[in-house]
C-alpha cells in the first residue's frame, strides 16, 4: 500500500512539474529593442496558432507593448486555429490567384497559405473554408529584435515562389517595420492584391468617441456602409465615433479620396492616450475600414505583381506613440 501511495505521489508531482513548466501549445517567440516588446506566434502546419485559409500565416503578433500600453492583442472571445479570422496583429491577406479560371475540384493559390481546392462556381468568399491541398513549407528565424519567416511553395500548375516576411524593431525607436520580398520561382506570373487588416487593440479601451482615424486626404465612400451616421461619421479626412460600438455590431465602409502615389498610405490611429502612425511604400488600390467594439481596422490594399524570375518588394512601418 505504501509503495502504491509513493508511486501515486510521484506521478502526481511529475504531472504538477510538467504542468508548471509547460509552454504555450503554440510555437511562439518574443522580440524586443528595449522600447517595444512583441510576442509572436510562429507559422506551423501542425501546432500553429493560425492554420486557417484567409490570412498569411506569418507575422502574427499576439501582443505588442510600448511604455506600458498595448497596441495589438486578442479581439475575439474564443480561439480556434482553423477559423478564418481567429488571428491578431498586423496580419495580411493576399487575394486568391487562379480562382476564377479554376474549375470545381481544381486548385487556386493564396500566397502565405498555399493551394486550396475550389468547391463550386460561386465567387470567392473569405469566410469560407476550403480543402488545403498544398501548404508549402515554412521556416522561421528569430533574433532578439527581428523575426524572418520564409514560405517556399511549388505546385504542378506552374505557380511557385519564395515569400519572405521580416518583422523588425528599429534600434532606439518605437517603430516596427514589416518588410516583404516575393520572388517568383515558377513559370506563371503572380498578380494579386494584398492588404493589412491591422486589428488594432489599444489596451482594453472599447471602440468609441475617444478614437479617431486620420488619413492624408479628404474622405468619401462608395457602395453600402455600415454604422455611418449613428455609430460613426466622416469629418473631412477623419473617421470618428459618435458612440461606443455595441457588442455584436460593426462599422464598415469602402473609402475613397486617395491618389496614385504612396504618400497617401499614411494612416494615424489614436485615442486620447496612445496611437500609431502607419506608412506604406506602395500606392493604395483600395481602402476598407472596419471596426467593432474590441478592434479598429483600416485595411489598405496594394497591387502585387511578380513575373517569372522576378521579385516584388514592399514595406509597412508602424510608429507607436504615447500622448
Amino acid at each position: 500500500m505504501n509503495r502504491i501511495i509513493k508511486i501515486a505521489v510521484t506521478l502526481s508531482l511529475t504531472w504538477v512539474s510538467l504542468s508548471f513548466f509547460q509552454k504555450s501549445p503554440f510555437p511562439e517567440a518574443e522580440l524586443s529593442n528595449g522600447l517595444i516588446k512583441a510576442h509572436l506566434y510562429l507559422p506551423d502546419s501542425v501546432r500553429g496558432y493560425y492554420r486557417a485559409q484567409r490570412f498569411d500565416w506569418s507575422g502574427v503578433v499576439a501582443s505588442l507593448e510600448y511604455k506600458g500600453h498595448r497596441y495589438f492583442g486578442p479581439w475575439r472571445d474564443t480561439h480556434d486555429p482553423l477559423v478564418n479570422d481567429a488571428i491578431s496583429g498586423p496580419v495580411e491577406e493576399f487575394m486568391p490567384i487562379h480562382y476564377t479560371e479554376a474549375q470545381p475540384g481544381e486548385t487556386f493559390l493564396k500566397i502565405g497559405v498555399g493551394s486550396l481546392k475550389k468547391k463550386n462556381n460561386e465567387p470567392y468568399h473569405f469566410w469560407e473554408s476550403f480543402e488545403h491541398v498544398n501548404k508549402g513549407t515554412w521556416k522561421s528565424e528569430v533574433k532578439k529584435d527581428r523575426a524572418v519567416f520564409t514560405h517556399t511553395f511549388t505546385d504542378h500548375a506552374g505557380y511557385a515562389y519564395v515569400y519572405e516576411k521580416t518583422l523588425r524593431l528599429l534600434p532606439g525607436k518605437p517603430i516596427l517595420v514589416l518588410e516583404h520580398r516575393l520572388r517568383n520561382t515558377g513559370s506563371k506570373a503572380l498578380r494579386t492584391q494584398a492588404y493589412n487588416h491591422n486589428f488594432f487593440v489599444f489596451d482594453t479601451h472599447e471602440t468609441g468617441p475617444a478614437y479617431r482615424v486620420t488619413f492624408p486626404f479628404a474622405l468619401s465612400t462608395e457602395g453600402p456602409t455600415e454604422g455611418l451616421g449613428d455609430l460613426a461619421e466622416i469629418r473631412k479626412n477623419q473617421w470618428i465615433y459618435r458612440q461606443t460600438v455595441p457588442p455584436h455590431t460593426s462599422t464598415q465602409a469602402f473609402l475613397k479620396g486617395f491618389g496614385p502615389t504612396a504618400k497617401d498610405y499614411d494612416i494615424r490611429v489614436e485615442n486620447d492616450r496612445i496611437g500609431v502612425q502607419v506608412k506604406g511604400d506602395q500606392p493604395l488600390t483600395k481602402i476598407v475600414y472596419w471596426s467593432q467594439r474590441t478592434t479598429l481596422c483600416p485595411e489598405p490594399y496594394i497591387q502585387i505583381e511578380a513575373e517569372p524570375g522576378k521579385e516584388f518588394n514592399w514595406k509597412i512601418e508602424y510608429e507607436f506613440f504615447v500622448k
